[in-house]
């Protein structure tokens, strides 16, 4: 390898930059992530230096280069525009054995800086050698995706217990095993999720032999989105390559369970109007079943499982049966529908507020609260009214909404097979009948539907 990896500790050690421009200012602000005690030089300082001058938090010296300046150094940076300057830095400091980056200057320094993944106590470092700096750059948004941000209060869970864990183990491979059982189990899903409290409580009781931190059944109540797989969360994702087991609705869409770990089992559940493969109560307790199997199971909904996706009664049964869960919001169809229709929810011209309902009631009515619905400059997405959708326009109307109010219905939306019929109440039923349009759709009532012709931006059809 050119050049050795190494963390370096700087806390309260002086370290030089030379420079004072946007570059200077990057490579200053890394250095009081590490909580070095940073000394700027150059006769111009960008307005930011000048405020953390101010502040307190740096030294500036504006002032040319001398070499003497880095006299207590334990480290430099030079990142002017001056080839010549940044020569004489890096030969200054390789004099006085101090490391050297020069920026854009391979050949010049002892040391490059790498491209950084965050998860402090846990940092990653992707460096090319100064060979190809947009490639580690790339590659380090891709960590980002696929490391979660609560890695790092993982590694301080450990910290805190590590001490411990050398005590009550004698060897490392004893050692190595716990600490691999708690990485890969259930106590780091439970900070994975936020639950740092029960996660602490479940490791102390490992090592005081209360409790079995080998994998235990689960389960992950995860929002799929309205159905472009991009729209997916970071977390929705890491979970659904770990399930040994998926159960699945009619509307996540073939994109989303595409992105499924490949050997999981695959149990569909889905619901269509007046026709249910599973009745909602048997879905909680398959549910309940497959966990206390000790299987890992994703429960994969569409849209987010909290709105109109009856998540609540399915974690109330895997509360009763004490079934450890974790809960993914996902993308609500109103939300992704919309912004993918161009027909924004809120505008300050047309709708101060919004309103979510569902045009198909548990009793199968459309028995509404109509008078709350046609409340003025308000935007109204009903949820499963595709059947309903006469009598939903009709009883607006007879209830003081005007007929020529727009309003559009949204046929999968987000997705490639996405299509959008818009009008007005006293036309929208005729033209989606005429149109063909089925499930699922979402349809959207008030004066932001106006704005479909001027800001509609997916056109499927001519990607």
């Amino acid at each position: 390898m050119d050049f050795f990896p190494i963390f370096m500790k700087l806390c309260g050690r002086r370290c030089v930059v030379i420079g004072g421009g946007e570059v200077a200012l990057r490579k200053v602000s890394m250095l009081l992530k590490a909580e070095a005690a940073v000394t700027v030089v150059a006769p111009d300082l960008h307005a930011a230096l000048v405020e953390w001058r101010d502040a307190g938090k740096i030294t500036c010296l504006q002032e040319v280069f001398t070499p003497t300046q880095l006299d207590g150094a334990v480290l430099v940076i030079a990142a002017t525009d001056d080839a010549a300057t940044n020569r004489q830095v890096s030969e200054a400091a390789q004099s006085r054995n101090i490391p050297v980056n020069v920026v854009d200057a391979p050949a010049l320094c002892t040391f490059v800086v790498p491209s950084v993944v965050d998860r402090s106590p846990l940092v990653i470092a992707i460096s090319s050698g100064g060979k190809a700096p947009v490639l580690a750059r790339m590659l380090r948004a891709r960590l980002e995706t696929m490391i979660p941000a609560a890695y790092g209060r993982l590694a301080g869970l450990a910290a805190e217990f590590r001490e411990q864990v050398k005590s009550r183990f004698s060897s490392m491979q004893e050692r190595r095993v716990f600490w691999e059982n708690v990485f890969q189990g259930p106590i780091a899903e439970r900070v994975l999720s936020g639950q740092e409290g029960a996660a602490r409580k479940a490791l102390h009781d490992a090592l005081e032999g209360a409790a079995d931190i080998t994998h235990r059944g689960e389960v992950y109540l995860v929002g799929g989105g309205p159905g472009d797989p991009d729209l997916l969360t970071f977390r929705a994702l890491r979970l659904m390559q770990q399930c040994d087991v998926v159960v699945y609705d009619k509307l996540v869409s073939e994109g989303v369970m595409e992105l499924v770990r490949r050997d999981a089992e695959r149990i569909y559940v889905g619901k269509a109007r007046d026709q249910h493969t599973m009745p909602q109560e048997d879905i909680n307790q398959l549910l309940a079943r497959l966990a206390k199997e000790g299987r890992r199971v994703l429960r994969l909904k569409g849209g987010d499982p909290f709105i109109f996706g009856r998540g609540g009664e399915e974690i109330e049964t895997l509360m009763e049966h004490g079934i450890p869960f974790q809960v993914v919001p996902g993308i609500t169809a109103a939300c992704g529908v919309s912004s993918y229709a161009g027909i924004p929810l809120t505008h300050r011209d047309y709708a101060q507020s919004v309103v979510f309902a569902t045009g198909h009631l548990r009793d199968g009515t459309v028995d509404l609260d109509w008078p709350m619905l046609v409340r003025p400059r308000q935007t109204v997405v009903i949820y499963m009214g595709l059947v309903g959708l006469p009598e939903i326009c009709r009883q607006l109307v007879a209830h003081g909404m005007a007929a020529e109010t727009p309003a559009a219905v949204v046929q999968q939306g987000t997705t490639a097979s996405q299509r959008v019929v818009a009008g007005t109440l006293a036309t929208l039923a005729k033209q989606v009948a005429d149109a063909g349009l089925r499930a699922p759709s979402l349809t959207i009532v008030g004066g932001v539907v106006s704005l479909r012709d001027k800001l509609s931006w997916f056109d499927p059809e001519n990607p």
